[in-house]
C-alpha cells in the first residue's frame, strides 16, 4: 500500500469521525425538547447504558460480573455487604461515574481531578489502599480472555512511574492548549 493511499484512508476516517461529530452537535442542539418529552424512557435508557459501561469496563480490569449481576448489584447497592473485589470495583466504578456525570463541570482536568477519581473508583477496595489515588506502580496491560482460557493482549499500557507521570502531564498540557479537537474526542 503506497504512503499516497494510506494518507487517503486515514483522511477519510478523519472526515468521517469529523461528519459523526457534526450529526451529534446538530443533535445536542434538539436533546432538551427530547428530555422533557422522553424523561421517563431516557432514565431506563441511561441506566442501561450504565450498566453495559460499569460491566465492561470493570471487565477489561479481569472481573467475572455479567451486565445482569452489576445491574442487580447496583439496584440492590449496599456498601457494607461488598463481598469481593470485583463488587467492590463496581460499585466504585459506579460511583465515579455518576460523579462526573453530576459534577462534569466542576471536576478539573488535572493530575489532582484525576487522582481524586481514581481514589473514588477505589475506595471500596481495601486491597486497592497502597495505591488509590496515585498513579500506577506496577506494569500492566489490557487483555482479552478468550473462551478457551488464552488471553491475549490488546495494548500493552505506558510503563508505570516517570513515564506514566510523563504521559499523564503531556495529556493534559494537550487537552488545556489543544483549541482544533472536538470537546468529545478530547
Amino acid at each position: 500500500m503506497s504512503k499516497v493511499s494510506v494518507h487517503t484512508e486515514s483522511l477519510d476516517i478523519s472526515w468521517g469521525l469529523i461528519g459523526l461529530i457534526s450529526e451529534i452537535d446538530r443533535f445536542d442542539a434538539s436533546w432538551k425538547a427530547i428530555e422533557r418529552r422522553e424523561g421517563q424512557s431516557l432514565k431506563e435508557l441511561k441506566s442501561i447504558a450504565t450498566v453495559r459501561s460499569v460491566g465492561a469496563s470493570t471487565r477489561i480490569e479481569g472481573s467475572k460480573l455479567s451486565d445482569e449481576e452489576v445491574n442487580v448489584l447496583l439496584k440492590n447497592m449496599d456498601i457494607s455487604r461488598l463481598q469481593d473485589r470485583d463488587e467492590q470495583e463496581v460499585v466504585g466504578y459506579y460511583d465515579a461515574l455518576d460523579s462526573m456525570d453530576e459534577n462534569f463541570e466542576e471536576i478539573p482536568v488535572s493530575e489532582s481531578g484525576l487522582k481524586n477519581l481514581h481514589n473514588q473508583l477505589l475506595k471500596y477496595s481495601a486491597k486497592d489502599d497502597w495505591h488509590k489515588g496515585d498513579y500506577k506502580q506496577h506494569s500492566n496491560a489490557v487483555e482479552a480472555h478468550m473462551p478457551d482460557g488464552t488471553k491475549q493482549i490488546i495494548f500493552q499500557t505506558t510503563p508505570p512511574g516517570f513515564p506514566t507521570e510523563d504521559a499523564m502531564r503531556s495529556l493534559i498540557a494537550w487537552h488545556d492548549s489543544d483549541s482544533d479537537t472536538h470537546a468529545l474526542v478530547k
